[in-house]
């Protein structure tokens, strides 16, 4: 605890009768200049003159030293006037204008001595030596006043050239191998033209360059306990960002820059083979008056050779039976009525209709309950089967009820983002995923390889990635042929998200295998498409996770003054944050043709999806065998109380931690606005659930109000 001017006095005073030595007392410039009466006990004056925390720019420092010494000069000309205190930190973070840098260092010493010897000054230079130890109680800033490192190098001459970092070489030279490998990585085996490729690289050496930087952090930082946590797990947590960085930024340029699709299906194919085709149409209590729509738009189909099975499964109530069964006698013999009980949900359904589908049948067609397909369909697409390596003939999902709502506009638009932008681009490398409606699979090929599988509740592509390692080709078009219905409210929409991400996960846990570099049932381009998908769901799942380990360092920013490692904790969030706006918004207006409201609600959807991801993909490491949950449609989902409570908590601790932040950054340190903003970005998917259920009961309200 300081003194006050009295008791300093006090004990001055008192120790003159022990000593005939000369006495003083040292602080800052200001102190003496506030405090008149202590000069008159002392024998010399020291001042402490430290630029840095005066928060000036280094530009100013030898003009502000000599108008602080010339100031007490003027005030005691009768007193020696000894410098304490003089430095500059070479490390750190700023101070307002003050920026703490080797180079700013080196300039202000320099300066300083040489204005010294001008003004034959007495003067003690802070510090010999770097301080690593004050990290604890001073913040990053402490530890780096040393002319010396606390290797006892000398950081820099007193003359001649300064080298701000004696292993720059190194570091460039590994960020250009870095960056070569993942552009070589990244484009192999590609189509490629030149723009593409360009823009990829300066891409991938940008990251390469973050890399670097992140993993020669401890190099030239001083690290504490809590330091070396917090850059550990956020260097291992950046490598699937750089992935899904590279991932997202490859699919970009791809499809905005890139060479244009050639695997689409074109829309003139015709054929003299008329193949017989089962339609097969699984319903698990679906409501009657949403599957009668789906079956007349089959009856309707311009196709001469199919059938369709209704397959009722696991459905006791006769409120959903009997009325399908009256309208499959309606339309016809084409249409087959089939009320099962089985287990395997879906996929148990799937593989017990093959036992009844017409033994005519080459090709299996799936649609789900609630889609109404186009009359062209079957005829348009059936003659890509003329290739006996086909196997799988995809169409995209689309819906009808869009319109109905600005929350189901919201969802829509989410959806039709992966169907005109990801598959068209995983299409090019015969790698899409398999989706169980508007699909056509051959029915030898699904055969030879056991059918629909019933060990996980993903079972369409499961099935698609087997079909691939077993050689066989897919295709796809992104033209509609069929639409369906959008899920009801906005826990339904987070559901059928959950059952997907954790889906995708079983499917890695049972696969993994078949993308090890010794497995060659699989093409590398294909092993690269399935494994950055895998990225998506991965990298969506560690935002609650990165949110939390930044939650938990605030207080030490807050109560410490300690700031975190930027690059490998902020940088790369931001980076993903940006690339992830630029491909929405330039992919959306291009691929999908969006316009901006579109493409607002598409990114909101995507956003607010990601703490359920996050249970997902746990559930998916750390559970097994979740049952199959229906996506619930056609209005009869019941209402979710609060969907978003946990969005609302997290939401509200970032909110705080982003404003408290902003508010304690008194003197402007960079860094700490850099990591306001990572804390601002990392709000944003949780201010979007909060947007997209604003929006469902927005959308409620307006339905009553029609209603009445």
């Amino acid at each position: 605890e300081d003194l006050n001017e009295v008791e300093l006095v006090g004990y001055i005073d008192f120790l003159r009768g022990f000593t005939d030595k000369s006495i003083s007392t040292a602080d800052t410039w200001s102190s003496w200049e506030n405090s008149t009466n202590l000069a008159t006990h002392v024998d010399f004056i020291t001042i402490h003159i430290l630029p840095y925390w005066e928060k000036m720019s280094i530009k100013q420092f030898d003009d502000f030293i000599l108008s602080r010494y010339t100031l007490i000069e003027n005030m005691f000309p009768h007193k020696k006037i000894y410098i304490g205190e003089i430095g500059w930190p070479s490390h750190g973070y700023n101070n307002n204008d003050a920026i703490p840098s080797l180079k700013n260092q080196a300039a202000a010493i320099r300066g300083f001595v040489n204005l010294a010897k001008k003004n034959d000054w007495s003067y003690n230079i802070i510090e010999a030596f770097d301080q690593p130890w004050k990290g604890y109680e001073e913040g990053n800033i402490g530890q780096y006043w040393g002319i010396f490192d606390a290797n006892r190098e000398l950081k820099f001459n007193l003359s001649g050239d300064i080298e701000i970092n004696q292993y720059w070489m190194y570091q460039m030279l590994a960020a250009l191998i870095i960056g070569g490998v993942l552009t070589l990585f990244g484009l192999r085996n590609k189509k490629l033209n030149l723009n593409h490729t360009l823009a990829y690289a300066v891409v991938s050496q940008g990251m390469a360059f973050g890399i670097v930087m992140a993993l020669t952090y401890p190099f030239i930082n001083y690290m504490n306990f809590g330091m070396w946590i917090m850059w550990g797990v956020g260097t291992v947590l950046m490598i699937p960002l750089v992935i899904i960085t590279l991932a997202k930024a490859n699919e970009l340029f791809k499809s905005s820059i890139g060479l244009t699709p050639t695997r689409l299906i074109p829309l003139d194919l015709t054929s003299k083979n008329i193949p017989f085709v089962s339609v097969h149409v699984p319903a698990y209590k679906e409501e009657p008056h949403v599957l009668e729509e789906t079956l007349r738009a089959l009856s309707k189909l311009k196709y001469p050779n199919y059938e369709v099975l209704v397959i009722i499964n696991n459905t006791p109530e006769e409120y959903y039976k009997q009325p399908i069964k009256k309208l499959c006698e309606e339309l016809g013999d084409k249409f087959v009525y089939m009320d099962i009980t089985c287990t395997g949900f879906k996929a148990g359904a799937l593989n017990m209709a093959l036992e009844q589908t017409n033994k005519e049948a080459e090709i299996i067609a799936v649609i789900d309950a609630d889609y109404v397909v186009e009359s062209p369909w079957l005829m348009d697409l059936v003659p890509l089967f003329d290739d006996p390596k086909v196997a799988i003939v995809q169409a995209p999902q689309d819906h009808r009820d869009g319109e109905e709502s600005i929350l189901k506009a919201a969802m829509n638009a989410e959806y039709a983002g992966f169907f005109d932008i990801g598959m068209v681009a995983r299409n090019e490398e015969n790698a899409i995923v398999v989706h169980g409606t508007m699909v056509m699979v051959r029915l030898s090929a699904m055969l030879e390889v056991g059918g629909w599988g019933t060990d996980t509740i993903v079972e369409d592509s499961e099935l698609g990635l087997r079909l691939f390692e077993a050689g066989y080709i897919a295709h796809y078009t992104n033209r509609r042929y069929g639409y369906g219905i959008l899920p009801d409210t906005f826990q339904a929409f987070k559901t059928q998200r959950h059952r997907w991400a954790y889906g995708a996960i079983q499917i890695l846990k049972k696969h993994w295998r078949e993308f090890l570099p010794s497995s060659k049932r699989l093409t590398s381009t294909q092993k690269r498409e399935f494994i950055a998908g895998w990225f998506f769901w991965l990298s969506d799942a560690m935002g609650p996770v990165m949110v939390v380990m930044n939650l938990i360092w605030i207080p030490v920013i807050v109560f410490i003054g300690v700031t975190i490692p930027t690059i490998a904790l902020t940088i790369p969030i931001i980076t993903v944050f940006l690339v992830n706006l630029l491909h929405t918004f330039i992919l959306y207006r291009m691929k999908v043709k969006a316009n901006l409201k579109e493409t607002f609600l598409s990114a909101v959807a995507s956003m607010s999806l990601q703490l359920i991801i996050f249970k997902a993909v746990w559930d998916g490491f750390v559970k097994d065998g979740l049952p199959f949950k229906r996506t619930q449609k056609g209005g009869k989902a019941k209402r979710s109380e609060n969907p978003i409570l946990f969005e609302i908590v997290l939401c509200v601790l970032l909110l705080i931690s982003f404003f408290t932040l902003i508010f304690i950054n008194k003197t402007n340190i960079t860094e700490i606005y850099v990591f306001a903003a990572t804390i601002f970005i990392q709000t944003l998917p949780y201010i979007s659930a909060i947007i997209m259920r604003f929006f469902e009961l927005y959308s409620i309200k307006n339905q009553r109000g029609q209603i009445i």
